[in-house]
């Protein structure tokens, strides 16, 4: 089975889209096909390949909030002002993330998957910043909505 690092139009949204908004990293995460965990699965202006091992459990981390809540989140200024601990946030602890926001992807209507921008310094996104990973999360669903099948389960 193909990578979803290894599809044109993802890796393309993304390297725009890190443009775009003018941040420093963009991440796609996807909730596995079996079971409730979550794994980062691309990434633009990583420092590392430590987002390939982070997996989180639904409900926790950035990822796993965004899917089970269903909608965006912005963080800022972290890792104060988080819910919990500082290790819940493996993807902001390992890319040095200050400020981040995230949107969740959407297939049959459920939410699996999350587009995450982020900033290594103090900033805010404004509106239309927000509103462009909303557009272009929609986009990703559209293109990865057959590739990852979830009428039968996901990745």
């Amino acid at each position: 089975m193909t990578e979803i690092k290894e599809l044109p139009d993802v890796i393309k949204i993304c390297k725009q889209l890190k443009e775009q908004v003018s941040c420093d990293f963009v991440g796609l995460a996807i909730q596995n096909k079996v079971g409730p965990d979550v794994r980062w699965h691309y990434a633009v202006g990583n420092l590392n390949d430590k987002y390939k091992r982070i997996t989180v459990r639904f409900g926790k981390g950035i990822a796993g909030k965004i899917i089970s809540s269903g909608t965006p989140m912005m963080h800022t200024n972290f890792p104060h002002h988080v819910t919990g601990k500082v290790t819940d946030y493996p993807i902001a602890l390992a890319e040095k993330l200050n400020t981040c926001y995230a949107v969740p992807l959407f297939f049959n209507h459920v939410p699996k998957g999350v587009l995450l921008v982020g900033n290594r310094e103090y900033r805010s996104f404004n509106d239309s910043e927000r509103e462009r990973v909303l557009e272009e999360a929609q986009v990703l669903e559209e293109i990865l909505k057959d590739y990852l099948d979830f009428k039968s389960g996901g990745l």
